[in-house]
């Protein structure tokens, strides 16, 4: 038989640990309102089940690229996926609200760690012309887990108990950590220098602080005084992180990298994506479940088609990225991106279901445009060396930007829909259900926003930035045209 490529076994062990870590995430949240009962706490405790995983990520993230580069990738992503299961023991066996709170804390150190070091090990192990296929696997657990996690939770807790979403993580973890035993190769990225406490400091706390701020606003709105002390805060640690990172000779975070236009252009774009993406897939289901009585099974069932194709699209984008080249792809996914947004805006109150899953699989198929142009185009510069701290930063741009849009999508549904229902009489429900659907209208406009702003921002994007990634003839003709 023969022996599988090592570029496949480390995509393979990759992919096992980002379902975990991605199912987990989702999963979760169709299991508040049992833990809320079974721990007989209100919302404002439950939500920092949530927080403090949120934070931790926030703390670690930034600072995985160092220990990579210190301890090598495979030991560091190895720490990472024990701590990470390991942690979903305790969260499953847990008798009270504190343990499970502090045992989220410490899943979401092995959840830091454990993305951007194995994105790293994966696009070293693909060659520069390759990480099309490279983005193509990572697409497989970035799409599927956030279907599968809403239906697989809500069955567990029917079939068997809320400890079963934290339990289910084990048998995974164990199957990804004998593969990273088995398969993975030691490496390190470049030499690193003393570990960088300020930077540390400073780049944990800044983001763990405009991450909280944002969840605050998405709850309490921005007028809020927590909210503005977070922001204000936030700023403060993040200036005093660019201005130490900039002038270290070792830094934790590099953010020179920021300096290279395609790397740092991808960053935005990621920006815009993943907004546009998170915003409709936190509207979506309060749609479904508070204006259509839809329950939580089901509108995971009609959230499932946008991921197939948005699984379905990134594979075939994977083998034509080499010969079109990444800017076509991404202003094209835009382009998408801005149809399927606009067409939320003919959502009703008795509009067909099956409407909407047209939208979702046209918004599917937009983000499986994008996703693989501008993970392979971002990285296309990036030396094997330098790839531990350029994934770190990547995923930083990726949590704050599913952060920002869950907090402005839920502050302008929660404006617009005040602003619907100003001077309705309550006691009709036929009014009320309207001006709601109006609030969702308004809502819907910010996935939009962040449309226009990633198409008008594609025209920074080169394929000439790209090249190493590109089919060589198929760039030879591209010049030779050009030229002609």
């Amino acid at each position: 038989m023969r022996r599988l490529e090592y570029k496949w076994l480390v995509g393979i062990t990759f992919v096992l640990a980002l379902v975990m870590q991605i199912l987990d995430m989702t999963i979760l949240n169709v299991a508040l309102a049992t833990l809320g009962k079974q721990f007989d706490v209100g919302a404002g405790t439950l939500q920092w089940v949530l927080t403090t995983y949120m934070i931790s990520l926030a703390v670690f993230i930034p600072s995985s690229g160092w220990f990579s580069d210190r301890f090598g990738s495979k030991r560091t992503f190895q720490f990472a996926v024990l701590m990470f299961t390991g942690a979903s023991v305790v969260c499953g066996a847990a008798p009270g609200i504190k343990t499970l709170i502090a045992a989220r804390f410490l899943q979401g150190i092995g959840g830091g760690m454990l993305v951007p070091v194995g994105q790293a090990m994966l696009f070293r192990a693909f060659p520069a012309q390759e990480r099309a296929k490279a983005s193509a696997i990572l697409a497989i657990p970035i799409t599927a887990a956030p279907a599968l996690g809403p239906l697989l939770g809500g069955t567990l807790i029917e079939v068997a108990n809320w400890r079963w979403i934290f339990f289910i993580n084990v048998p995974v973890g164990a199957l990804a950590l004998l593969c990273s035993i088995l398969f993975l190769v030691e490496e390190r990225g470049q030499r690193p220098g003393r570990f960088d406490l300020p930077g540390f400091v400073l780049a944990g706390g800044g983001l763990a602080v405009l991450l909280l701020g944002l969840d605050r606003a998405a709850q309490d709105g921005w007028s809020a005084p927590p909210v503005w002390g977070c922001l204000v805060l936030a700023a403060v640690l993040i200036g005093g992180l660019v201005w130490r990172e900039l002038r270290a000779a070792e830094p934790m975070l590099d953010l020179r990298l920021l300096g290279n236009r395609i790397f740092g252009v991808g960053n935005v774009l990621l920006l815009c994506q993943t907004g546009a993406m998170f915003g409709v897939l936190f509207l979506i289901p309060l749609y479904l479940q508070n204006l259509r009585g839809t329950s939580a099974l089901q509108a995971g069932a009609i959230l499932m088609p946008q991921a197939l194709s948005m699984l379905l699209v990134t594979q075939v984008v994977s083998r034509i990225y080499g010969r079109v080249g990444p800017r076509r792809l991404i202003a094209g996914g835009f382009a998408m991106l801005l149809v399927s947004a606009g067409t939320l805006q003919l959502l009703s109150l008795s509009i067909s279901l099956w409407a909407l899953v047209g939208s979702l699989v046209l918004l599917g198929a937009s983000m499986g445009m994008l996703m693989t142009p501008l993970q392979t185009a971002a990285f296309a510069q990036m030396s094997g060396a330098a790839m531990g701290q350029a994934t770190s930063l990547f995923n930083v741009s990726r949590q704050v930007a599913t952060a920002l849009a869950t907090a402005v999508v839920a502050s302008a549904l929660v404006m617009f829909t005040q602003a619907a229902t100003s001077g309705l009489d309550a006691t009709s429900p036929e009014a009320m259900a309207q001006a709601r659907m109006s609030g969702f209208h308004g809502a819907f406009l910010v996935p939009v926003v962040f449309g226009v702003l990633g198409l008008l921002l594609t025209i920074r994007v080169r394929d000439s930035d790209a090249a190493a990634t590109l089919d060589r003839r198929a760039e030879a003709q591209r010049e030779s045209s050009s030229i002609n």
